[in-house]
């Protein structure tokens, strides 16, 4: 496989492919069964469950860089870093979301919350594996 097979490819291939596997897994979910998950954004009939399923291909949109990374995380460290970004992105969003959520919207702030952790332990995790790339390639440079 590209990238050589090194440990630290191999890591930086599981944290990626974990969160990539999971976000494909919720945007499937969003798109083929709306319904049972408008009710936690506080959505209802067509109108919610249309914008449930325009979250999950946007889910799908968003993961489209994934592929590439996992392929070979060095030669791709650019856009490695670019799903970094995005997963930082959706972390200060949704923080922010949650913030300013006015009181009385218990299971939207749930959502929210999940999201945030989940992307929160997403960014922990490829930030690390994409760290340790990078000290492997700074050591073969010098």
């Amino acid at each position: 496989m590209p990238g050589g097979g090194s440990t630290r490819g191999w890591v930086a291939r599981v944290a990626v492919g974990a969160v990539f596997v999971l976000n494909v897994q919720c945007a499937l979910q969003f798109i083929l069964c709306p319904e049972r998950y408008s009710g936690g954004f506080e959505l209802a009939g067509v109108p919610g469950e249309t914008a449930i399923a325009g979250l999950g291909i946007a889910f799908l949109m968003w993961n489209a860089t994934y592929p590439l990374v996992l392929w070979d995380p060095r030669r791709h460290r650019t856009l490695f870093g670019v799903i970094i970004v995005q997963q930082l992105i959706g972390l200060v969003g949704e923080s922010w979301l949650l913030l300013t959520l006015p009181a009385g919207h218990d299971a939207l702030a749930a959502s929210i919350a999940r999201f945030a952790a989940y992307d929160g332990a997403g960014l922990l995790v490829m930030a690390a594996a994409f760290a340790a790339l990078g000290r492997r390639a700074t050591t073969r440079s010098a």
